[in-house]
């Protein structure tokens, strides 16, 4: 045991064990085996987190938006400097391929930070004005108080950034917990965040980090201190912090699970529209709320599709760290492995597998891209979330069906339409009943846009303007004139 990695909680500056001295292991999903702990927070953790964050909130209220933006600034800069660092961790976290990890996440990750300390200075609303007579009314935008955040696993270390900077940038202070699966890249953030606040002298309990089971989250959410929960995860977990939350009528921001339809219109290039469906479904084992992974193909060329992505997931390879022709890793942990191949081997006699379907190899958690057809619209597998390197293939007649079998799930995150023809594209932008509909792509995000859904797939948004706000409160302040 002397010989794996100890992570620790980050509580007010300092790094420290769990109260009672519990730990989890944490397993490094490429090999099966336990490689480091970590704490397993319990109430007297969580008191002391939010505590931090209570003590440091009046100081960090009050800092000006340029102060806001000169740390959020310099949080940046330090992750693209220790970019290398967070890369290692991060791929012994998750099994991810080291190249794709540094070139789709980093970058991404500093950007979206500098978005937010651009944002904290550009904070609009309605202009001063006077609606009853001898009176002015002002609105005010505020920060909410302490946050309680919840990260998932399929993105450990970039979620923690949509998570930590609109609430930093907003002037929350912020109690962060990473899932109990991929605990090490945040703590390493903590790190990170925890010097930048020590070089500018600001207060350390801005940004804590709490590592725990369920049950820690729970302790955070049911916390009498937070103003505003927030997690990304499943619905059934998005469910229990509503829950939770309305005890004492806290603020929640949920962005849950997600089952995107593709819509793949005759008229597409079934070439092109082959190639961004199989690198959107597949991409981080489709361990992604808004993956391809539920293709709706126009009958007259559903054949010819499904043998071109077939053999395209045939092609596409995953496989270790720091194997370079590799798409993707290994699943998140062991209970994921046991439900992508749950669904495959509940397939009803109509399916047909027509590539993968299988386990790659007996160490680690890897498994095969695969494909599958005959589905009709009431089948398990594409009713619920699988999460894993699955992509689904139904058949439609006309528009009509096609919108009937894009909405008929109860989840509305993400989308995708694939057609020449403009008027088309733009009436099925209306007609997804999504929070995100792309058109002849799919799975860009951007900073500058919002990402989060409808229905059970959550609420409030992600990146942008909007993200940002919702770490603010509106007061209205009126005085006689």
């Amino acid at each position: 045991m002397s010989e794996l990695r100890t992570l620790r909680n980050y509580i007010n500056g300092e790094f420290v064990d769990a109260a009672d001295g519990r730990t989890l292991d944490v397993i490094d999903p490429t090999t099966g085996e336990v490689y480091a702990t970590s704490p397993l927070s319990g109430a007297a953790d969580v008191d002391a987190a939010m505590a931090s964050a209570a003590a440091a909130f009046p100081i960090w209220r009050d800092a000006t938006p340029s102060v806001r933006q000169k740390l959020l600034l310099k949080i940046a800069d330090a992750v693209e400097a220790r970019a290398d660092e967070l890369v290692d961790v991060e791929c012994r976290n998750t099994g991810k391929p080291r190249g794709l990890t540094r070139s789709e996440e980093i970058g991404p990750m500093a950007d979206q930070i500098r978005f937010f300390a651009g944002a904290a200075r550009l904070l609009e609303g309605k202009a001063a004005g006077e609606y009853m007579d001898g009176m002015t009314s002002i609105i005010r935008r505020e920060p909410v108080g302490v946050c309680a955040q919840v990260a998932p696993w399929n993105y450990p270390m970039m979620m923690a950034v949509w998570k930590f900077a609109p609430a930093i940038a907003a002037g929350n202070t912020v109690v962060l917990k990473p899932s109990d699966t991929t605990p090490a890249s945040t703590v390493l953030l903590a790190e990170i965040i925890g010097g930048v606040l020590k070089e500018l002298e600001l207060p350390a309990g801005v940004f804590n980090v709490i590592c725990g089971d369920r049950e820690s989250g729970r302790l955070m959410v049911e916390h009498r201190t937070p103003a505003m929960a927030s997690i990304t995860g499943s619905v059934r977990a998005g469910i229990q912090v509503a829950e939770s939350a309305s005890k004492d009528v806290k603020r929640v921001h949920l962005e849950l699970g997600g089952k995107a339809p593709v819509v793949v219109f005759e008229d597409a290039d079934i070439a092109e529209a082959v190639e961004g469906i199989s690198v959107a479904g597949f991409f981080n084992a489709g361990q992604d709320c808004t993956a391809a992974t539920r293709v709706l193909v126009h009958e007259s060329i559903h054949d010819a599709f499904v043998e071109a992505l077939a053999k395209a997931a045939a092609d596409t390879k995953t496989g270790g760290i720091d194997d370079e022709d590799v798409l993707y890793g290994p699943l998140n942990n062991a209970n994921q492995l046991k439900q992508v191949s749950g669904f495959i081997d509940r397939l009803p006699a109509h399916a047909k597998v027509e590539a993968g379907g299988h386990r790659v190899g007996e160490v680690g958690y890897f498994y095969a891209p695969t494909v599958v057809s005959g589905l009709q619209q009431d089948d398990e597998i594409i009713q619920n979330e699988v999460f894993g390197p699955v992509i689904t293939v139904q058949k439609f007649s006309d528009e009509e069906q096609a919108v009937d079998y894009a909405n008929g799930v109860e989840f509305a995150l993400a989308s995708s339409v694939w057609t020449k023809d403009h008027a088309r594209a733009m009436r099925m932008s209306r007609r997804l009943d999504f929070g995100c509909v792309w058109i002849n792509t799919h799975i860009p995000l951007v900073a500058e846009m919002p990402h989060g859904g409808f229905k059970k797939s959550g609420y409030g948004k992600d990146l942008s303007s909007y993200g940002f706000e919702d770490y603010t409160r509106v007061k209205h302040v009126m005085t006689a004139i």
